[in-house]
C-alpha cells in the first residue's frame, strides 16, 4: 500500500523545501493512497456530513438525500430515497471487495491453513459474542435492545489504515491477522443483516439469485473469459437478492466469493507458451524496420501487432481475476461509495438533548460493546484457542499486539451505522445509536493506535521520508 511512483518522487522533491510537510504526507499516506480500501476519504466525508447536518443548510442537505428516485420499466417501478439507493446499489460494491478478500484469505492467505486460520476465527467469534453480551447486559430489556447488531462488525478500512501508519515497524503478520479477523467479522455481520434485520423473505428472489450464481459457476467451468456475461449475471444476483427482501449487501459478498483467486495461467506455463511469439515479434519488427516498400512494412507490422496481442492476452491470464476486480473497484469504493454512504447516513444533530443521551443504555451499550467487548472477546477467545492447541499465533505477533488489533476492531463505523439504521429506521433512536458509534469508534481508534505505537519499533532513518 502506498503512493504511486510519480507521487512518491514529488514528495521526495518537496522534502528539500519542507521536510516537516514531507514527513506529514508520509504519515497520512495510508489513509488516502494505495491499492486497498482506505479510511481517509470516508473520514473527510464524515466530518463534512457532521458539519452540514449541524449547519444552517441542514434541512436542504438532508432533504437532498431524502429525495425519492424511481426506476420503472413498463408497469413495474421501484422507488427509494437517494440514501437508500446508495445503501442498496452502491454499498454492495464495497462488499464485493469484502467477498473477494474473504475468498483470497481462505484459499491463499492466513486462513488457508487450519491452525493459522483458527486464531483470527476464534478472535472473530469472541469479537462478536462478547460485545453482543455486553450490549444486552446494558441495554437488554429497553427500547434500545434491537440495536445489538451494531456492535458486531469492524470497520476494515479504518482498522487497516491505522495499522498501515506503522509501515514496516510492525510484523507483516499483524496486518494479515487484522484482515483475516475483519473478513470473518464481516461475514458474521452480513449473516446478522440477512437473518436479523431483513424483512419478509420472497423465495423467488432468492431462487433467481441462485440461478444467476449457478450461471456464473457454469461460465467459469467452461472457461469463459469475456466479462460481459459475468457482469449481467451479477446484476441479476443483485436484483434477485434485493427483490427477495434480504439486504442487497449480501449480493455483494456472494458475487465476490465467485471471483477466481487463481490465475488462468501460471508463470511457468506462460514462459513456455510465449517464447516463440516473442521471437516472432522480434523478427516481424526487425523486418518492418528493414522493409524496402510500404506494402511489406505494413504486412510485417500487422504480424508484429498480432504477436503483441497474443502476448498481452497471455500476460493478462497470469493475473487472478480477484486482483483485477479489486483494483478496478477500490478507487470507486474509496472515493465515491464510502464517502457517499457517510454523507447520506451520518445524521447526528448535536444538541443538549442528544448529548444528554450519552448516559443512556443505547449509547453505553454501544460503547461497552465496541470499546470493551471487542478487545476482550478477541483476546480471550484467541488465548483459549492457543492454550488448547487449536490455534497458532502468527510469527512475531505479541499478545500486546493482539490486544491492539482487538482495540482497533472496536472501530465499527460504516457497518455499525448501517445496522443501526436497519434496527431503528429514521428518528431519535438511530441518531442516539450513531452518537454511540461515533464515540466508540474514536475511543477504539485512539486506544488501538496507542497500544500499537508502544509495540512498534523505533523509526529508522531509512524508513523516514526521503530527504534527497
Amino acid at each position: 500500500m502506498g503512493l504511486s511512483p510519480r507521487l512518491t518522487g514529488r514528495v521526495a522533491a518537496r522534502a528539500h523545501h519542507s521536510p516537516a510537510a514531507s514527513a506529514f504526507l508520509h504519515k497520512i499516506e495510508p489513509f488516502f493512497a494505495g491499492s486497498e480500501v482506505t479510511g481517509g476519504p470516508l473520514l473527510l466525508a464524515t466530518i463534512l456530513a457532521l458539519i452540514l447536518t449541524n449547519s444552517a443548510w441542514s434541512a436542504g442537505f438532508e432533504g437532498f438525500w431524502d429525495t425519492s428516485l424511481t426506476i420503472g420499466f413498463g408497469a413495474r417501478s421501484v422507488s427509494h430515497r437517494l440514501a437508500e439507493w446508495i445503501d442498496h446499489a452502491l454499498l454492495p460494491l464495497f462488499f464485493v471487495i469484502v467477498g473477494a478478500d474473504v475468498k483470497r484469505e481462505l484459499v491463499l492467505g492466513p486462513l488457508a491453513r487450519w491452525r493459522t486460520a483458527a486464531f483470527p476465527l476464534a478472535g472473530a467469534i469472541g469479537g462478536m459474542v462478547v460485545p453482543v453480551g455486553l450490549y444486552l447486559a446494558v441495554a437488554g430489556g429497553t427500547p434500545a435492545a434491537p440495536g445489538w447488531g451494531s456492535v458486531i462488525t469492524t470497520d476494515t478500512a479504518f482498522g487497516l489504515a491505522l495499522i498501515a501508519l506503522f509501515a514496516t515497524r510492525l510484523p507483516v503478520g499483524l496486518r494479515a491477522l487484522m484482515l483475516a479477523f475483519a473478513a470473518v467479522d464481516d461475514v458474521g455481520g452480513l449473516l446478522v443483516i440477512a437473518f436479523a434485520y431483513s424483512g419478509s423473505i420472497d423465495p423467488w428472489g432468492l431462487v433467481t439469485a441462485g440461478v444467476a450464481l449457478g450461471g456464473i459457476a457454469g461460465l467459469r467451468r467452461l472457461g469463459w473469459i469475456s466479462s460481459v456475461p459475468y457482469v449481467l449475471l451479477a446484476l441479476i444476483v443483485w436484483g434477485g437478492v434485493l427483490e427477495s427482501g434480504v439486504h442487497a449487501t449480501i449480493a455483494g459478498v456472494l458475487i465476490g466469493l465467485t471471483v477466481p483467486v487463481a490465475p488462468r495461467l501460471d508463470q511457468g506455463r506462460f514462459a513456455e507458451r510465449v517464447q516463440q511469439r516473442v521471437d516472432e515479434f522480434q523478427d516481424a519488427h526487425g523486418a518492418a524496420e528493414e522493409a524496402d516498400n510500404e506494402e511489406e512494412e505494413l504486412r510485417q507490422r500487422e504480424r508484429a501487432e498480432d504477436r503483441l496481442g497474443y502476448l498481452h492476452e497471455m500476460a493478462s491470464a497470469t493475473r487472478e481475476a480477484s486482483s483485477r476486480l479489486i483494483e478496478i473497484l477500490t478507487p470507486w469504493v474509496n472515493y465515491v461509495v464510502l464517502p457517499l454512504f457517510a454523507l447520506s447516513n451520518v445524521r447526528i444533530h448535536f444538541s443538549a438533548d442528544l448529548l444528554g443521551t450519552i448516559g443512556s443504555p443505547l449509547v453505553l451499550g454501544v460503547v461497552a460493546g465496541l470499546v470493551v467487548g471487542k478487545p476482550l472477546g478477541f483476546l480471550t477467545f484467541t488465548w483459549l484457542a492457543s492454550l488448547l492447541g487449536v490455534a497458532e499465533r502468527p510469527d512475531q505477533v505479541t499478545w500486546r499486539m493482539v490486544i491492539g488489533v482487538g482495540a482497533l476492531a472496536g472501530i465499527g463505523f460504516t457497518i455499525s451505522l448501517f445496522i443501526a439504521s436497519l434496527a431503528f429506521g429514521d428518528g431519535e433512536m438511530r441518531e442516539t445509536a450513531s452518537l454511540g458509534v461515533l464515540i466508540a469508534s474514536l475511543l477504539a481508534a485512539g486506544i488501538g493506535y496507542a497500544i500499537l505505537s508502544s509495540c512498534a519499533e523505533p523509526r529508522r532513518a531509512a524508513e523516514a521520508p526521503p530527504q534527497g
